[in-house]
């Protein structure tokens, strides 16, 4: 798929067709949610900025994208070791710059629009939940786990049992990581928008879908290609 926006593209557009393209424009300060209704050309030259530069930065969110994972059984016929690297470089370090950038939109419209849907406020709470387990999850992988199974890989793991035994629990921590985001799409209602969403409404629901369907193409990648090799 070829590079879809131009100088003429309507900045709320640009955000509603790739949502995470609401990070260049907040790092730009160019407001995408009540003045995102002009062209892309004209945001950046209130704001003094090169529309070109512009363009390349969301150049680089939209390859960024397109080169995410599309067919995951590829790594079936993967050693453990390069499953391993792939899970860390594109789920961990993704995972964890997406919660950073998310956090204060989630923040945000929980704040301004949580009196009159409360749903947000839930939202709230089981988004930094999902978060802080997440975040904890992958550092235990990559410290303690993922190490123990290259070295079962290997068969140079001392204790067979504690490690699989590790991986048991991983595979308990993705189910309590499932659940939290099954919560929150119940609360959403499928991440239904209320006729009175605003634009960061919209890229909060946007971006959690998505975050929804990284984490599980993860522990799809983990749960059921990786530690059944060793379970």
């Amino acid at each position: 798929m070829t590079f879809p926006f131009t100088s003429n593209s309507l900045v709320k557009d640009i955000v509603n067709e790739l949502p995470k393209t609401s990070d260049v424009f907040k790092k730009n300060r160019i407001d995408f949610c009540c003045g995102g209704n002009i062209p892309l050309s004209e945001a950046a030259a209130q704001n003094g900025l090169n529309t070109d530069h512009l363009l390349t930065e969301l150049k680089e969110v939209f390859t960024k994208y397109e080169n995410e994972e599309k067919n995951v059984e590829v790594w079936t016929d993967s050693d453990s070791n390069t499953i391993i690297d792939h899970v860390i470089t594109n789920y961990h370090r993704v995972s964890d710059e997406e919660l950073t950038m998310l956090s204060p939109y989630v923040t945000k419209v929980s704040r301004v629009h949580g009196d009159n849907h409360p749903e947000l406020l839930k939202v709230y709470e089981l988004f930094y939940e999902f978060k802080k387990e997440l975040i904890e999850h992958m550092k235990k992988e990559e410290a303690v786990v993922f190490p123990l199974i290259k070295q079962l890989a290997d068969g140079t793991v001392e204790n067979r049992e504690e490690a699989i035994q590790m991986i048991v629990e991983l595979e308990k921590e993705h189910d309590h990581a499932g659940e939290i985001l099954r919560e929150i799409r119940a609360v959403t209602s499928d991440y239904t928008l209320p006729l009175d969403a605003c634009g960061t409404y919209r890229l909060v629901y946007a971006r959690l879908e998505a975050l929804e369907g990284l984490t599980f193409m993860h522990v799809h990648l983990e749960n059921n290609i990786l530690f059944p090799r060793y379970l």
